[in-house]
């Protein structure tokens, strides 16, 4: 599936998929480098590490911006 079709599909049908950090950042609205250091220090949504690389749930990225919101 093509990166810029992430936002589109798999918010609408709800598919589950792995972003790479970079991905899932862009889904996220946030820098790469932002997200990068919310996982060292463990304020970020959940991760798996594959290599050298960290990918992440869709599922769990929308569940960590859920619990971010304010009222």
């Amino acid at each position: 599936m093509p990166t810029e079709l992430y936002d589109e599909s798999a918010r609408a049908h709800k598919q589950t998929w792995w972003p790479t950090r970079k991905e899932a950042a862009r889904y996220l609205r946030l820098g790469e480098s932002t997200l990068a250091k919310l996982f060292v220090s463990g304020d970020g949504p959940p991760a798996i590490k594959v290599g050298r690389s960290a990918r992440y749930l869709n599922a769990d990225l929308d569940a960590w911006m859920t619990r971010r919101r304010r009222s």
